[in-house]
């Protein structure tokens, strides 16, 4: 009886670790965004394949207190993208479509997720 309970308890554990180690499904593509850097200039930066489904908060803009947030995003991947005004992806939001146009200027983000299809 304790065999066969190891067994199992074995066999779970198994599962478990193998559904845990599935590597995450990234974005193919460039997502890009223009953002005032330390000098007083816009700079842009670009996340290569991002990682779909996981909240991206901007580094250069985090900090609310400290900076001017991102514009003009580009999504220029294979995912949906969703940007958010605040960090954490909080705060207003709105949906960018898989190898879209630049956003003007006025569309300011601290945050984006990608959205697997």
């Amino acid at each position: 009886m304790r065999l066969r309970n190891t067994v199992a308890a074995v066999c779970g554990a198994i599962a478990l670790t193998a559904a845990l180690a599935t590597p995450a499904q990234a974005a193919t593509g460039d997502f890009s965004y223009r953002f005032i850097g330390l000098n007083g200039r816009p700079q842009t930066a670009t996340l290569h394949d991002p990682t779909s489904d996981e909240c991206v908060t901007l580094p250069e803009v985090a900090d609310p207190a400290a900076s001017e947030p991102a514009f003009a995003p580009h999504n220029d991947t294979d995912e949906f993208a969703i940007v958010f005004t605040e960090p954490d992806c909080s705060g207003d939001s709105w949906t960018l479509r898989p190898h879209g146009n630049p956003a003007t200027d006025r569309l300011k983000l601290r945050s984006v997720v990608l959205l697997i299809q």
